[in-house]
């Protein structure tokens, strides 16, 4: 069956709430007639106001890079998943491998903030994906396996319908070096192989599973041609409007 592309922007730790008006000021021109997939810009908590007013009646849905899972409490500095809908936030990121490596998440911790977004009724866009030492030695489909099997641990089919995955081999992501097609394609078959396991054939057969790692407009195409890569997380390829639009529009 045929999935509907989602390709998504992570800006992670750029650009401010004026450049952010700037930006949307010349991305939305270029793609507003553009609807075969879904666009998502995910932005720093400050300036995903910015985004949402500057979207307002477009063609692209505004995420957040994180969430806690706690409804409320004494948590300084984290923000859950109610503030972020009530703000205008559709979707958001979990498990960023950046969030793995500098501050401490498991996949514990990712399966916790999954069942919050799917419980508050946000598109959850979970990161999977293994380190440079890992795939030398071969492990590429057991951290896969193991990174999904935990994120999924208790959360229904029926709740999580609106699920994204999001592989993105670490050694990939700001280095450069990008996974081939048929690496990604791979990648992507375990990932729902193990969807199926989880969830059941039906659900996996539609689960969208987006590849991200130094995506930019001159491998998009190749990536977006394989049959398992159903959209791509990009991270600073998304910075500059021209350049996001050339991905978008693939």
């Amino acid at each position: 069956m045929a999935r509907k592309k989602l390709i998504a922007a992570n800006w992670k730790m750029y650009k401010t709430p004026d450049q952010t008006r700037d930006f949307f000021r010349d991305f939305l021109p270029l793609v507003q007639a553009h609807n075969r997939d879904e666009i998502v810009v995910c932005p720093t908590y400050l300036c995903i106001d910015a985004a949402v007013t500057a979207a307002k009646g477009s063609n692209v849905a505004i995420g957040a890079q994180n969430l806690y899972w706690e409804k409320d409490g004494a948590y300084t500095g984290e923000i859950n998943a109610a503030m972020l809908l009530s703000v205008g936030v559709t979707h958001v990121i979990i498990g960023h491998s950046e969030r793995r490596q500098y501050f401490g998440e498991t996949d514990d911790s990712v399966n916790l903030k999954l069942k919050s977004a799917l419980e508050a009724g946000l598109i959850p866009i979970v990161c999977v994906g293994e380190v440079l030492e890992e795939r030398e030695a071969g492990l590429t489909d057991d951290v896969l396996r193991r990174q999904c099997l935990r994120a999924f641990n208790k959360v229904s089919a029926k709740k999580a319908a609106s699920l994204v995955v999001a592989y993105e081999p670490v050694w990939a992501i700001g280095t450069g070096k990008t996974a081939t097609p048929q690496m990604a394609a791979d990648a992507h078959a375990i990932i729902r192989a193990e969807a199926a396991e989880s969830f059941g054939p039906e659900f996996a057969d539609k689960l969208r599973i987006l590849y991200g790692g130094s995506v930019k407009p001159e491998n998009a195409h190749a990536l977006m041609s394989e049959e398992e890569i159903d959209g791509a997380l990009v991270g600073g390829a998304s910075l500059d409007a021209k350049s996001f639009a050339a991905i978008v529009k693939y």
